[in-house]
């Protein structure tokens, strides 16, 4: 898979509108907390998104990294000339499909990054996500 193919399939993705339906809260400050968490996905989404863009991850790198994160549910399909985004939704789509695309992203940061004579490293691996992530980015996705 060609890397930019994959990139532009996950910044589509990503860019969806999460079609949220009113009547699943209730009550409006429910409503707008959900609005504000999945604008949070979509800001990490593309912060990981650029963090890939620029490194020498492959699109291949990113289909494997896809099949071990987040159960699996997404995965990256070529049909003919393109690649698509395939995901099965858990729960609730508009909660859980930008979080989806930042699992595989980090996934993919996090091999990049590991060391490559050792299974360990894992503290280094945070270390480098806080430095050039920031905290927020590392707490969430590089536990």
């Amino acid at each position: 898979m060609e890397k930019n193919q994959v990139m532009g399939a996950l910044h589509k993705f990503i860019r969806q509108r999460p079609q949220l339906e009113f009547g699943n809260y209730g009550e409006l400050k429910a409503y707008r907390a959900e609005v504000r968490a999945i604008g949070r996905d979509l800001q990490d989404a593309e912060a990981l998104l650029a963090a890939v863009s620029w490194r020498g991850i492959t699109g291949d790198d990113l289909a494997n990294a896809a099949k071990h994160s987040f159960s699996g549910r997404l995965s990256l399909v070529e049909k003919g000339d393109r690649v698509e985004v395939d995901y099965c939704t858990g729960q609730y789509w508009p909660t859980e499909y930008r979080r989806a695309a930042c699992a595989v992203l980090a996934c993919a940061l996090w091999q990049h990054w590991k060391p490559a004579d050792s299974e360990q490293g894992g503290d280094k691996i945070r270390a480098t996500a806080r430095r050039e992530l920031g905290s927020r980015l590392a707490r969430r996705w590089f536990r």
